[in-house]
């Protein structure tokens, strides 16, 4: 599934997040909850949730080519492995968010549940709105920089 879409929710006391109802089928068979990988200095974090199968193909095609005893590849490793959460959805459709999760992202109760193709990613609202808002800006530039071979 291509997860797709923009949504405000909210979560609740104990930290569950109510997974929007157009994502639960492809989560019924099991939750990975993600540190995001932001690979820009200074952007916004946020906590990705796969399929077991995407998160596992997704950390297997980026360690693939990697020298599995380099300092780097340890890292990556690592970042991939400790902060990531096996889980799965509640009978009400919720999913709990750890508290390690919570602080990388710096998630309280505001957040914007967004679609990002292979994975959902789970916002700061205002972080969200903020970073957005910055997108929508940068977008021609980025888009032109893809023919660039440099």
């Amino acid at each position: 599934m291509t997860f797709r879409g923009t949504f405000e929710h909210a979560l609740d006391a104990k930290h569950r997040l109510t997974v929007p109802s157009k994502f639960r089928a492809a989560l019924a068979g099991g939750v990975v909850l993600a540190a995001s990988h932001e690979a820009t200095p200074g952007s916004p974090r946020s906590v990705s949730v796969w399929t077991p199968d995407a998160y596992e193909e997704f950390t297997a095609q980026t360690l693939r080519d990697l020298n599995p005893l380099s300092p780097k590849a340890r890292e990556l490793k690592r970042f991939f492995f400790n902060t990531s959460f096996d889980t799965e959805l509640d009978s009400a459709n919720r999913v709990m968010l750890p508290p390690p999760l919570l602080r990388y992202a710096g998630l309280d109760r505001e957040v914007v549940v967004t679609g990002s193709g292979d994975c959902i990613e789970v916002w700061d609202r205002a972080a969200y709105h903020s970073y957005h808002e910055d997108v929508l800006i940068r977008v021609p530039d980025l888009a032109a920089s893809l023919g660039d071979s440099a």
